[in-house]
């Protein structure tokens, strides 16, 4: 507060000269004369120096060189420089200090300058069927954008934008399910088809990352598919991305059976999404029996 105080007194026949609409700022301002007590006119110091000692009738104003660590960014008389600023929380510098300069800080990557808080906050993540439309910059949070047909997003992400998705137009390869916004087309191999509730599987992760289920409902699916640890339910103390962590392990291997199972315990714990995931594996079937029973006529 008192360096502030000083600034004003020191800077402000400069300032009102600029507020007058002078051509060019005074470069000057009013001192006593220590020995003879008359008003003299001295010279104010460049920026990247401060007044050391002032003038007389007989001497100029002394100026001297900001030492290091510290500046002056306007015409000065004040005795002794500004200390230079340091970075604040989640800050980098941008530019470093110099003698006419302060430094000039930036937010970290991955964060960007919130004006409305006036701090740096994080860069938001697409979620899930969302697309980067335009990447965050220390100035600018992340502009997502809804996937748009025929491409689709499956991560949360501050980067990723939206993927187009597969045709299925491989040799011997079927469509056995149309991608959305937040999973991709799923493809069978004709020559070998697999369970329907296989192919479902490799949407699994997609399904709970973008249904955003709670934690406490997380928990209760995975004390259901997982062996309790004695009389201690395994997901009681995982947070939302460890209980993901052990989901996604437990379809990697899941048989057809547990995956129907736990298609089950969606729909009967009355999960967001869970008829609609049904559904996908009711049009997958479906697919695998149209494209077998077009396969045996042709083999007749």
């Amino acid at each position: 507060m008192m360096l502030l105080s000083l600034l004003s007194v020191f800077l402000l026949p400069l300032r009102s000269a600029q507020v007058a609409g002078a051509a060019s700022p005074l470069l000057t301002f009013e001192d006593t004369d220590p020995l003879t007590g008359v008003t003299v006119q001295c010279d104010l110091c460049p920026p990247g120096r401060y007044l050391r000692a002032s003038c007389s009738s007989t001497r100029k104003s002394d100026c001297a060189q900001c030492p290091p660590g510290s500046f002056t960014e306007l015409w000065n008389y004040i005795p002794r420089c500004l200390r230079c600023s340091v970075c604040g929380h989640d800050q980098v510098v941008k530019s470093e200090c110099t003698p006419s300069r302060d430094c000039q800080c930036q937010c970290k990557p991955g964060y960007y300058f919130k004006k409305d808080s006036d701090m740096c906050a994080r860069h938001s993540e697409c979620p899930s069927g969302h697309g980067v439309l335009t990447a965050g910059t220390p100035d600018h949070n992340t502009v997502c954008q809804v996937c748009s047909n025929g491409t689709f997003s499956n991560t949360s992400s501050a980067q990723h934008n939206c993927t187009e998705h597969k045709t299925c137009s491989g040799a011997g390869l079927i469509l056995v399910l149309k991608g959305s916004s937040w999973h991709d087309s799923l493809c069978a191999n004709s020559a070998d088809p697999k369970d329907g509730a296989e192919y479902l599987r490799e949407i699994l992760p997609a399904f709970f990352l973008h249904h955003k289920l709670n934690v406490k409902r997380l928990r209760r699916i995975v004390n259901r598919l997982l062996p309790q640890d004695g009389r201690r339910h395994v997901a009681a103390d995982l947070n939302t991305s460890e209980l993901h962590a052990r989901i996604n392990s437990w379809a990697a291997s899941a048989t057809p059976s547990q995956i129907r199972q736990l298609l089950s315990i969606l729909i009967k714990t009355g999960t967001n999404g869970a008829e609609r995931l049904k559904n996908r594996l009711d049009r997958i079937e479906a697919n695998l029996r149209e494209h077998s029973s077009i396969g045996n006529e042709v083999g007749v």
